[in-house]
């Protein structure tokens, strides 16, 4: 079977290592135990329990981990002497109705390693596999609010390459939204909002060129939250922890050199949908930001779709995007 995932221009680092991408896909439908023994299989690794609904696959791109998304539950002691003295006499019985809830309401999260852009096939297939096995995604359920994230690493770490992909992404962010056709379930959450419509101005002004650090402050001012449809708290820890914690303080947020994308929901049980579809959706963006006479010109569209005017009240910027991407060979 050919690849079915698009590659980007920018493959490497600026010190000519392949990127990289970390992938997060949350699921229902399978049982733990079942989903790691089926993954295992699948990736061509072995298994390991590291604790309680968290399991370690060790193949040949790295160690996958596959876990309960719930920590409370993940880290549950049932001789803790803080629990009611019946709940702690019920012992296996208790975990038993609580792993049996558990595993239909908090979803089962696979967490791959940073894999080199070639081998996302590898995520392709296994999405394709658990498909067939009975994985359920967002659209099973109202209160299923599943994602599938994306963590690409960034070719490199210069403020004016970062410019590029966040302007990227505000001007392709309602068009990426209407591709993904997001789940009512994720839209009710607060996972993924957009950035502030201030921030959004600010960034895409025609004379926007700040230093990292005055990069770093203005995205914070307006946006100091873990739960932006992209968010930049992850890669702000890897630059600069401290200017990062004067604005922000949460312990959840993990140092590293990549964006966090969180847009997209996981829909694995619809056989129209595939890893693939939302991330060569992505790789529109890596295209877009990589060529910046492009970029320039979409931004240009973009900051005159938000001025105020009866052609702007009688035409959709979704459109507008999808014909000028179409027009210029990105879609």
């Amino acid at each position: 079977m050919s690849n079915r995932c698009s590659m980007p221009d920018i493959m490497r680092t600026d010190d000519g290592k392949e990127r990289k991408v970390g992938v997060e896909i949350e699921l229902s439908g399978l049982g733990y135990e079942a989903l790691v023994s089926l993954s295992s299989r699948l990736l061509g690794g072995e298994a390991k329990p590291v604790s309680r609904y968290v399991s370690e696959i060790s193949t040949e791109v790295g160690s996958f981990t596959i876990e309960l998304d719930s920590d409370p539950i993940k880290d549950l002691d049932l001789q803790d002497q803080r629990l009611p003295e019946s709940v702690r006499e019920l012992g296996g019985q208790a975990m038993s109705v609580i792993d049996a809830a558990a595993e239909k309401i908090v979803p089962l999260e696979i967490i791959s390693p940073p894999l080199p852009l070639s081998e996302l096939e590898r995520i392709e297939k296994l999405c394709d596999e658990l498909r067939k096995a009975g994985a359920l995604g967002s659209r099973e359920a109202i209160y299923y609010a599943f994602g599938l994230q994306l963590n690409p690493e960034l070719p490199d770490l210069k403020a004016s390459t970062l410019v590029r992909y966040l302007q990227a992404f505000a001007a392709l962010y309602e068009w990426l939204k209407a591709r993904h056709q997001i789940d009512l379930s994720r839209k009710l959450t607060s996972y993924i909002e957009p950035w502030s419509s201030t921030y959004i101005d600010l960034l895409v002004a025609e004379d926007y060129d700040p230093d990292m650090d005055q990069l770093m402050k203005d995205y914070l001012h307006y946006n100091p939250t873990r739960n932006k449809a992209l968010d930049l708290l992850p890669l702000f820890a890897h630059i600069n922890g401290d200017l990062l914690s004067e604005y922000v303080k949460d312990e959840r947020i993990k140092s590293r050199p990549t964006l966090h994308y969180r847009l997209p929901d996981c829909d694995i049980d619809n056989p129209l949908w595939h890893f693939s579809t939302v991330w060569n959706d992505w790789v529109v963006l890596e295209q877009l930001a990589a060529n910046a006479g492009d970029l320039a010109e979409l931004v240009s569209e973009f900051r005159k779709s938000r001025k105020l005017s009866f052609h702007n009240l009688t035409h959709s910027w979704v459109d507008t995007a999808e014909q000028w991407l179409q027009s210029h060979n990105y879609a």
